[in-house]
């Protein structure tokens, strides 16, 4: 066997591989075996036509305001400190629960509207947001 000498066995091959073509082929074959009576066996069936909208009940929402001298209102009535609770807790305790929209003044402290927010945790709202007023 001498190096740079070409034997008569290493000629050109001119024919294609059929054999990657062949397992393509019968892949593609047991695959729409597969799916065409899935496709041809279903059953034909006019359904009706009906407009299918969900009823969206809006929780309310429950406006609790602390003004620059620490007063509590909800929805514009002055509320007592110790009534604070009492009236989160009935809120709470309602279906759906009402969101609370916490609006404090500027110049309050902010120790009244982090009692507040305590007070709201404790009765067991879950929803609750702060109203400020956009930059002009």
């Amino acid at each position: 066997m001498a190096f740079g000498t070409q034997d008569d066995t290493d000629e050109v091959m001119n024919e294609i591989n059929m054999t990657p073509l062949v397992d393509v082929m019968l892949v593609l074959l047991i695959i729409f075996i597969i799916t065409v009576p899935v496709m041809k066996h279903s059953v034909n069936i006019d359904l009706p036509r009906v407009s299918n909208q969900q009823e969206r009940v809006k929780p309310e929402t429950l406006r609790l305001s602390v003004n620059a001298e620490g007063d509590y209102f909800i929805d514009d009535a002055k509320i007592a400190d110790a009534d604070l609770a009492p009236r989160l807790q009935a809120a709470a305790a309602q279906n759906p629960q009402p969101d609370l929209h916490i609006r404090g003044d500027k110049a309050v402290r902010y120790e009244r509207v982090a009692q507040a927010m305590a007070a709201a945790q404790q009765a067991g709202l879950h929803k609750i947001g702060f109203i400020t007023e956009p930059k002009k």
